[in-house]
């Protein structure tokens, strides 16, 4: 059994018909089909539009989102390599901490602290480093 169908009645210009009678000279379609396909993409892309209306900006706030996200797990991983490349090339093995010991490990990791900084201003990376090599603070 076809589904029910509903005739419409509408008007075209000239050129739209004859577009439409070339069309529907192809004997495995018709007018009928042709408009009923063109309707159902119009109202198909109206409907992708409303879902962009109301999706689009919480997608835009999501994707924001992400950007900090990934631009925060960047900073601590550079945080994290300049950490590393600091602890292996700066300390070397000491007895207990005295409070001249002290001084100097605040010292360096106030360096770290700033290096981290401009690392992160600069735009350069120590994980993408082929040498390994970097600013030493």
């Amino acid at each position: 059994m076809k589904p029910e169908r509903i005739r419409h009645q509408f008007l075209l210009d000239s050129e739209l018909s004859a577009k439409l009678d070339r069309l529907s000279r192809n004997p495995s379609t018709t007018k009928s089909e042709i408009v009923a396909k063109a309707v159902e993409a119009f109202l198909e892309q109206r409907g992708e539009n409303e879902l962009d209306r109301r999706y689009g900006q919480r997608l835009d706030r999501l994707s924001r989102d992400l950007d900090h996200v990934r631009r925060d797990a960047e900073m601590i991983l550079e945080s994290l390599a300049l950490f590393i490349r600091f602890s292996i090339t700066l300390h070397a093995h000491t007895p207990v901490p005295d409070k001249a010991t002290q001084a100097i490990a605040q010292e360096r990791f106030q360096k770290f602290v700033e290096q981290v900084g401009r690392q992160i201003a600069s735009g350069k990376r120590s994980l993408h480093e082929g040498d390994g090599g970097g600013e030493e603070g």
